[in-house]
């Protein structure tokens, strides 16, 4: 189950198309919302396909276990906000989605996301903290435009090597995984329990950036006096 979330869940509620007309929203940048957020429902309307031009579609807050495969029709939409529900997987058509930009699956119970993640060009913001993720699909390396990834709250014993990839990224939320560090695998797992963040050097002030070298400096020569001679 999510995290946050109760055991006893409501009575699915049902949405027409009126219902969801009625939630458009204009945003200050111009852009349609359709904002479907705490509205008690655990499968996502059929009826909205006919709203598919918004540019904005939040689902959050909700009971929804499966996003149909229809969500390709949202093909305008650049922000999807599914955090806080039951998913369990999410569907491959969700990489026709190419002018999405923010993706949020934060709080639901996936383990594993499709290799189709990796066709969304223009994404630039995925969070995926809370939920049960043991590794990131490689194709996630091929998300170029990509410059914040959360992965908090999951079950990660080590940085996902895809990440590497990214020239873009800027910021990356590992807090509260079971990284292991290279001395505690020999010894004794480390959880990272309270703040773990991958930033670029480029965005650090000198001062930050010579207390990192400095640091870096003094791993490696515990690293290298701990080698065998």
């Amino acid at each position: 189950m999510a995290k946050g979330k109760k055991t006893k869940q409501s009575k699915n509620k049902t949405i027409t198309l009126k219902m969801a007309q009625n939630c458009v929203e204009m945003k200050l940048d111009g852009k349609r919302c359709l904002d479907l957020s705490f509205k008690e429902i655990s499968t996502v309307p059929k009826c909205i396909q006919k709203l598919c031009d918004m540019e904005e579609l939040d689902l959050s807050r909700n009971l929804i276990k499966k996003i149909p495969d229809f969500i390709d029709h949202f093909i305008n939409v650049c922000v999807l906000d599914l955090h806080s529900n039951y998913l369990e997987q999410i569907p491959v058509t969700i990489g026709r989605l190419q002018n999405l930009q923010v993706l949020n699956l934060c709080n639901n119970r996936l383990t594993s996301l499709p290799d189709e993640l990796g066709l969304l060009n223009k994404l630039h913001t995925l969070n995926l903290g809370l939920n049960q993720l043991e590794a990131l699909p490689a194709s996630i390396g091929a998300l170029k435009e990509l410059r914040h990834i959360g992965l908090s709250d999951n079950q990660f014993t080590q940085v996902p090597r895809c990440l590497s990839k990214l020239d873009k990224l800027e910021k990356v939320n590992l807090d509260r995984n079971p990284i292991f560090s290279q001395q505690a695998q020999s010894q004794e797992s480390l959880m990272i329990s309270e703040r773990l963040y991958l930033v670029k050097e480029s965005f650090l002030c000198e001062d930050c950036l010579n207390k990192c070298q400095v640091d870096r400096k003094k791993i490696e020569d515990v690293e290298t006096k701990d080698e065998p001679k």
